[in-house]
């Protein structure tokens, strides 16, 4: 199993992925969110001079805030500069619109963008629709040095729910998922992807079509418990994410958390709910996958910590990553609190990479 790192996108710390490569992180996935971190095609084209082997890409680009053409010019240029290890990965929005007071992109509207997207990661000619307007479009100066789709530029589709997962197995070149804990709900969810590219005349068996999977991660120590002072600092940020994420989904769909969450649910919305409704969207997400705010911390049971994050001792963090290897996890990519995030980089590169059975 490849282990890749997910990235708060810092302008200023491409260090970070220096280390990572040097430690044997597979991928690089640099973060999308205008309204909360540097830009990620400018964060990877730094990383693209400071590194040779990890492959780079977005984690994940977001559809609704940068239209289709901007997007494939966006990473073709970084393929330029790191071919053969660039990739792209995309999603209709969670944080990016979020923090602008708007929801992600409707699936009708991701799928046309996919569609457009699709040629156009190749240099082909696509088709754009942009209110009512159409037209056919491609680059014009694809072998001039400024861009490279010689070099493939794989296409990885986030799906947080069936709908948006049947997207990723109809045009993406991969998948990327929330963390599964059980290796049987990742075998359907297999499955079900296969069953959806199918209707496309895709045989994703026959392919290979890598799935990833977000999360945090902890190695206790012997005798730790799970929500320990280290734990929270290290995969907080991650758990309370997850959170943050379910609000808007009870907030927008209606759609109520699971089990795990059921202990802090009532307090988490009186809380979160004494904000004015006209700046909620800033607060919900304050912090976001980089640090618990103070009045959070105490949401951070065993439970959600659990839910969100893979935490356990060095032998039972291999023996739960080769059973998801298994049942067809191909990457887990981490996404460490902001201040630990060098250490557990360490921590999990030395005691895991190339330790997957």
């Amino acid at each position: 199993m490849d282990i890749g790192v997910c990235i708060a996108s810092h302008i200023g710390d491409i260090d970070y992925v220096v280390r990572a490569e040097q430690l044997g992180y597979s991928h690089a996935w640099f973060a999308d969110s205008q309204m909360l971190w540097s830009d990620c095609y400018a964060c990877l084209a730094v990383a693209a001079t400071r590194t040779s082997r990890i492959h780079l890409g977005t984690g994940v680009a977001v559809t609704g805030t940068r239209p289709a053409p901007v997007t494939a010019a966006s990473i073709a240029t970084i393929n330029a500069m790191a071919p053969g290890r660039t990739f792209l990965g995309v999603g209709a929005g969670n944080t990016a619109t979020r923090m602008m007071g708007l929801p992600p992109q409707r699936l009708k509207d991701f799928e046309s963008y996919l569609q457009t997207l699709k040629p156009l990661l190749h240099g082909g000619e696509a088709l754009i629709r942009i209110g009512n307007h159409e037209a056919l479009i491609r680059h014009m100066m694809p072998d001039s040095g400024f861009v490279n789709f010689d070099a493939p530029i794989p296409l990885y589709v986030s799906g947080l729910g069936p709908k948006s997962m049947a997207l990723s197995a109809k045009y993406g070149d991969g998948a990327v998922i929330g963390l599964v804990n059980d290796p049987g709900e990742l075998r359907m969810l297999r499955h079900s992807l296969a069953e959806s590219a199918r209707e496309v005349g895709r045989d994703l068996f026959a392919e290979n079509y890598p799935l990833t999977a977000l999360t945090a991660m902890a190695i206790l120590e012997p005798g730790e418990p799970v929500d320990s002072p280290r734990v929270k600092a290290e995969c907080g940020a991650m758990a309370i994410a997850a959170v943050h994420y379910l609000y808007e989904n009870q907030r927008n769909f209606g759609h109520q958390p699971p089990n795990a969450y059921a202990g802090i649910w009532d307090d988490y919305c009186r809380m979160i709910e004494s904000v004015p409704e006209e700046r909620r969207h800033q607060r919900i997400h304050a912090g976001h996958n980089c640090w618990v705010l103070e009045e959070e911390e105490r949401f951070l049971t065993p439970d959600v910590l659990k839910a969100g994050c893979m935490i356990g001792t060095r032998d039972e963090l291999i023996d739960r990553l080769s059973g998801l290897k298994a049942a067809g996890l191909d990457q887990i990519m981490i996404l460490p609190s902001f201040a630990p995030r060098y250490e557990v980089l360490e921590k999990v590169g030395k005691a895991l990479i190339g330790n997957i059975r």
